[in-house]
């Protein structure tokens, strides 16, 4: 399997800190993902209730504004919608055993690009 921009989902990106929001979607614009983005996980229902393209959540876990933070948005997330694949990330240290729904991936802030990239790719590869 060769990696071709066409291969790549439609990644909704959920994260509350304007740089970092900037940030992660240029570097996955730039590999080719096409990025939705949200700032908080009320923003990030409505994009998934609206649209049925969404290939990937990729979210952040302390979102102060909306009405849950990112694991509350994944456990939700992989209820309703149970084939997009959850990505969770966090400078907040690391999840305990409920926070994260089966099957979710964990990257912990900072983050290198490279390795964002690399792993969400491996992950949608393997929930495919």
């Amino acid at each position: 399997m060769t990696d071709t921009p066409s291969e790549n989902p439609v990644v909704l990106l959920v994260e509350d800190d304007g740089l970092l929001l900037m940030e992660a979607s240029d570097t996955l614009a730039d590999a080719g993902f096409t990025v939705l983005e949200a700032t908080h996980a009320d923003k990030a229902l409505k994009v998934l209730e609206n649209r049925d393209d969404v290939g990937v959540l990729m979210t952040d876990v302390d979102m102060p504004q909306g009405s849950m933070d990112g694991f509350a948005l994944a456990r939700l997330v992989a209820r309703r919608w149970p084939a997009i694949p959850v990505l969770v990330v966090s400078g907040m240290g690391t999840p305990g055993p409920d926070d994260m729904p089966d099957g979710a991936r964990f990257i912990p802030k900072p983050y290198e690009p490279r390795t964002l990239v690399r792993t969400l790719r491996a992950f949608v590869q393997r929930a495919a």
